[in-house]
């Protein structure tokens, strides 16, 4: 048997805001959504939310974007409001980190 991730799920309070975050921040498409539910696509891979308290552990998972251009894409997603860090670049690949609006760690990186 083969698994392959399909979907990450992040439970949160603020489903409008980090709808909003990952449609018109991130830049995702908004394929599906019920009550307490929002599905987008994000690759091989889609990002749901769901409406409930979230409840990480000491490190929360970090969902990561790939994109051929890092500092392109910290740039754009700062222009819509993203928190962004440091662009960190070596010769292999270049990423930067950001927060959604839960708290949540994402990544923009080259690396594949």
């Amino acid at each position: 048997m083969q698994l392959e991730i399909r979907r990450i799920i992040l439970f949160t309070a603020q489903l409008e805001a980090m709808t909003a975050f990952y449609r018109d921040v991130v830049g995702l498409k908004l394929v599906g959504q019920e009550e307490g539910w929002r599905d987008f696509v994000a690759g091989a891979c889609n990002l749901a939310l769901h409406r409930g308290k979230a409840a990480p552990g000491i490190r929360t998972p970090k969902i990561v974007f790939y994109s051929a251009d890092v500092a392109q894409a910290r740039a754009a997603l700062k222009g819509r409001g993203a928190r962004m860090g440091k662009l960190l670049e070596n010769p292999e690949f270049a990423m930067c980190d950001g927060k959604d609006p839960d708290g949540n760690a994402f990544q923009i990186s080259s690396r594949r």
